[in-house]
């Protein structure tokens, strides 16, 4: 797999619901076993972060991670994404029952080193979903 490939396949089979994997399968393949995600406060193992996919998966059924942009630079990788759907259950302290939904910016900055990606540093527009979940 390329490093292209590795990134394209966090977003297309990881992140968005799907029918053919899961993301514990896809993540298993595609993160090293020292991967780290650094958000703006934390950051997670590659363990948590299959873990909370999981979660978000069941949450959020049709859950949609989509690149707008990708840009590169060696093995770095720059992407603009969108994420969409409507959650059915806690929402980030918000009672939601699936008839609201919700589209937001991502920008992450993955590292990858030979078709497996090693870290990313991401962030994602909650706060806009929230908004929208409540209006």
């Amino acid at each position: 797999m390329t490093n292209k490939e590795a990134v394209l396949s966090f977003y297309e089979k990881a992140l968005t619901v799907n029918d053919e994997t899961t993301p514990e399968a896809v993540l298993s393949n595609i993160l090293l076993d020292g991967f780290v995600s650094k958000g703006s406060v934390e950051s997670k193992t590659k363990e948590q972060l299959i873990g909370q996919l999981g979660f978000f998966w069941k949450l959020i059924p049709n859950l949609k991670w989509l690149p707008q942009e990708i840009i590169s630079e060696g093995n770095k990788f720059v992407v603009r994404s969108t994420a969409s759907g409507n959650p059915n259950g806690e929402f980030m302290g918000l009672p939601t029952d699936g008839s609201k939904s919700f589209m937001i910016m991502t920008i992450d900055i993955h590292t990858v080193v030979d078709g497996k990606i090693q870290e990313v540093h991401h962030l994602e527009d909650w706060g806009t979903a929230m908004k929208q979940l409540k209006s």
